[in-house]
Formats: structure tokens, sequence, C-alpha cells
């Protein structure tokens, strides 16, 4: 799951929206900084209200992927569209196709829920801007296996990009999954794939709701 299919639900909660952000966040900045969720468990009674909020958005976080990436539903997606790509890689050394189908399903989930509720988008952002950013690094540096200085930088520029809304385009997809694959050092794709995204977005606009009310089968962990 990605930004937006993890914080919708939760955007009454602005705390807790902005917890289910940290670990795709630190995936961002920081690859060694990690939260898990023994520690965070342990750590969750002793904190005050507010931070005990954010701390229980990254659990919600690490317990909707759990889910969601042991759906049948996410597999076989994952899958389908990794084997479209594929027939554009046809390198059977090329470690792309699957990390593709893996993180596109992701990403065009998200884009499936602006594009069901128009206003969903908007509201995340405004919700994202309610926390304040050093508060969010101040949290994690006390719960995550190491800390960061990076953090609250980041939080301040992923508001201000907005670039969620370039998931809605194909065109602006394929640049932010070549920022993606750069980040992981592979090779960027070119326009040849912008056919795969167009399919891969008719099979999320299918089973896009499919996927959502798996994830929803499993409550909340502490959104009150």
């Amino acid at each position: 799951m990605n930004y937006l299919a993890h914080g919708y639900r939760f955007l009454d909660n602005p705390v807790f929206a902005a917890g289910t952000a940290v670990p795709d966040w630190l995936c961002v900045v920081d690859r060694r900084v990690r939260v898990r969720s023994r520690r965070l468990k342990v750590e969750l009674p002793d904190l005050s209200l507010e931070p005990q909020q954010l701390v229980a958005g990254m659990l919600q976080h690490l317990q909707d992927d759990d889910t969601f990436h042991r759906s049948g539903t996410f597999l076989m997606l994952e899958s389908e569209i990794g084997v479209r790509f594929r027939r554009k890689m046809p390198d059977r050394f090329d470690h792309r196709p699957g990390f593709l189908g893996h993180i596109v399903t992701e990403l065009l989930l998200d884009a499936f829920l602006a594009e069901e509720q128009p206003e969903i988008l908007r509201a995340y952002y405004e919700a994202m801007d309610e926390v304040d950013s050093a508060f969010v690094e101040t949290v994690v540096n006390q719960v995550a296996s190491r800390t960061t200085e990076q953090l609250a930088w980041f939080v301040q520029k992923f508001r201000e990009s907005q670039f969620l809304y370039d998931y809605l385009d194909d065109s602006r997809l394929l640049g932010r999954l070549n920022q993606v694959l750069r980040r992981v050092t592979l090779p960027p794709i070119d326009e040849q794939c912008l056919s795969v995204l167009r399919d891969a977005r008719a099979l999320l606009r299918q089973y896009g709701n499919t996927l959502l009310q798996e994830v929803e089968s499993v409550s909340a962990v502490c959104a009150g």
C-alpha cells in the first residue's frame, strides 16, 4: 500500500494519519531507519497522547501492509502487471518487472482512490498540513531503530510537492516511477511502458474496491 491507501480512512485524526505515512517517508529519507512493530508496541504505553497517536498510525501501516501483501488479489495483480512489464523487458536477468509489478499496483491503488473520491487528495494533504513535521521527527527518533535529521525536512517537501496527484496521469506516473528506480539503482523505463501503465490502471479500476475491502476487514489499531 502507498500513502493515500494507508491514510484515507483516518483523516479525521491527522496525527494518526501522518503516522501511517511514516514508514514510507523513512524509506525515502533513510532506509536504514526502521520502525518495527515489536518496539512500537513496547514504547506505546509510555507515550503521551499525541505521540501515542502517531505511533499507533505507524502500527496501522505495518498491519495494513502485512494484510495487503498476503491478499490474493494483490498477488494476482502484482504478477499480472509484472508479466506485462516483462514483455517489454525480455532479459530474464532484468529485476525491474517484478519490482514494478509490486509498486505500480500500490501507486495505482492510490490513483483509483483519488478517482473514486475526487476530494480525497485535497483532504489528505490538508490533514498532513495540520501535523508539525519537527514533532514527527522527534517521535520517530524516540521509537525507531536509529535516528534521522532528515525526516522533518522531507515531510515538508512531501506536503509542498503533492506528488500523489501525478499518479492520475500515465506520463507523470512514469516519471515518478523512474525516480523510484533511480533510488534503488535500477535503470529507468521509457515511454514504451506507458501501454503497461494504461492496462494496469484498467486492472486497478476493476479490482481496486476488492483490494481495499480486504484491508479494511482488519480493524483499525487505535484510530480513536
